[in-house]
């Protein structure tokens, strides 16, 4: 299996469109046939290769919906999914109301998770990985259980 990796500083054009990383378009050229589906989450945006959100929706479906922290999971997350694919420059089109939830207006990062991308404003992204670098520098357990 192919996995994204790595961040890449791009821009969103004036028509809401981004330029992905080579390698990622490689990636979903590769296993993906270009197809995505593009939703919000804590602030930013994730994108998951279409076979990648066939299996979230899956097991979404297997849960109680009578449950309301499901209920609520459901109306945020599914309800901000939008298909997408690459067009034939490598760029993916970020619907407006996806564009104002992340609040990406001109400098963003694109971000490898493995299995999924990041979406990022650029200062939000420089702020929150500082964070999370001076965390890890401080108590680094979870390095140590993967045994690095």
């Amino acid at each position: 299996m192919s996995v994204f990796r790595g961040h890449y500083h791009h821009t969103i054009d004036e028509k809401g469109r981004i330029i992905f990383p080579s390698r990622f378009r490689d990636t979903f050229a590769e296993h993906y046939d270009n197809k995505m589906v593009i939703t919000n989450w804590d602030g930013y945006l994730i994108v998951f290769p279409y076979a990648q959100w066939l299996l979230i929706e899956e097991e979404v479906l297997r849960r109680r919906i009578l449950d309301k922290k499901i209920r609520d999971f459901q109306r945020f997350f599914m309800s901000g999914a939008v298909d997408c694919a690459l067009d034939g420059q490598g760029r993916v089109l970020i619907p407006p109301a996806l564009r104002e939830y992340a609040k990406l207006e001109k400098d963003i990062v694109l971000v490898g998770m493995l299995k999924n991308i990041e979406i990022w404003p650029r200062e939000k992204f420089e702020e929150r990985n500082k964070e999370a670098g001076e965390k890890i520098d401080r108590d680094n357990e979870i390095a140590e259980s993967l045994g690095i």
